[in-house]
């Protein structure tokens, strides 16, 4: 009767972490580089993918960092360019986006109407792509670093290194101005921006605190739930919080501000992360991280609390397919949780974009 209780035991915390998940590639060979395009995606070479998301047409978009571009699979496997000549640079509104030039692009979404917005990172700036002309302009951001602007326009406004955004349930884009501390949203229907969390200094983030007025350090990825709650993942911090915008409260969820990769398996208040820069929101609600520096994907089980170790060892490589918890990865960024519950992973200096399946 023992031992199977003790079995049962193990089966169920298995089946919480990454017994019943196999990781294969999706795109990239592992060699840095910009070839491929029209061509499988599994034999191009990529360079360093980071933020990921699923486009109105089924293809799977990503942002190419030291690229400096943006490129899709469809669903036939094979690879395209969409935007960025490949050159580092801010140029190209107002013209086709393949001609464009960007500096750093970190994450990138999809408005209801299809279109697809892009943070420019060293750029200070978002960008659009209209998808039914090809046609690029800037959004938000005048291309100088600075915290300036709240109340007006969001194309005058100044952001310092901004690194995420996402739409939120009134349709409103917020973003992660992470160089000055806070999120900040646009009003799409008005074109205004305003600060909505942060103080623009770094600092502590005590658990149940308002949104507004509380400090917030090195906020770097955010998604939102189903319930229109937004989820925050502090890299600086080594933390994520919960925003409950009906509330108006932040509530911890994770980590305990310390770097590191403990406590997998246990409470995720009382684990350490290290350097997180990708968070996504399951159906279920389980958040999904991007741990960075510690080359793994970690998850954070929304019925029991516990944060779980997915994939990677917590040392740095190029791991193959299969077993996830055999596949070093090498400083991920970028998570996207798609409509089939599969997890897309821009393994960013493996140069992959690789995918979790169960």
């Amino acid at each position: 009767m023992l031992r199977s209780f003790f079995l049962l035991t193990l089966a169920l915390a298995l089946s919480a972490s990454a017994a019943d998940w196999k990781i294969t590639t999706f795109a990239g060979t592992g060699e840095k580089g910009g070839s491929g395009d029209g061509g499988p995606a599994t034999k191009a070479q990529i360079d360093n993918p980071f933020g990921l998301t699923r486009g109105p047409d089924g293809a799977l978009y990503f942002c190419e960092y030291t690229g400096q571009r943006i490129r899709k699979v469809t669903p036939d496997g094979i690879i395209h360019t969409v935007a960025g000549s490949g050159q580092k640079g801010y140029s190209g509104d107002g013209g086709p986006a393949l001609q464009a030039t960007f500096n750093l692009p970190h994450e990138l979404r999809f408005d209801a109407a299809g279109d697809l917005y892009i943070v420019d990172m060293t750029n200070h700036a978002v960008r659009k792509v209209a998808m039914k002309t090809g046609i690029i302009t800037t959004i938000a951001g005048n291309g100088k670093p600075g915290y300036a602007g709240d109340g007006g326009p969001a194309a005058q406004a100044q952001f310092k290194q901004p690194h995420s955004i996402q739409f939120g349930p009134d349709g409103s884009l917020y973003i992660c101005d992470i160089g000055n501390n806070v999120i900040r949203r646009i009003d799409m229907k008005t074109g205004l921006i305003s600060t909505f969390a942060g103080t623009g200094k770094p600092g502590a983030t005590p658990d149940g605190a308002p949104i507004s007025g509380t400090p917030l350090k090195g906020p770097r990825s955010l998604d939102f739930d189903k319930a229109g709650n937004l989820w925050l993942c502090l890299r600086e911090g080594n933390q994520v919080f919960k925003f409950d915008l009906a509330a108006n409260k932040i509530h911890h969820v994770a980590g305990t501000g310390q770097k590191g990769l403990t406590g997998n398996d246990g409470p995720a208040k009382e684990a350490t992360l290290s350097g997180p820069k990708g968070i996504a929101i399951d159906a279920e609600g389980n958040a999904w991280l991007a741990d960075c520096e510690s080359h793994t994907i970690r998850m954070v089980e929304a019925k029991t609390g516990k944060i779980h170790l997915i994939a990677g060892d917590g040392t740095k490589g190029n791991g193959g397919d299969g077993d996830p918890l055999k596949c070093q990865m090498a400083r991920p960024h970028g998570v996207f949780v798609d409509s089939d519950g599969a997890i897309y992973i821009g393994d960013s200096e493996a140069h992959k974009v690789r995918v979790l399946r169960k």
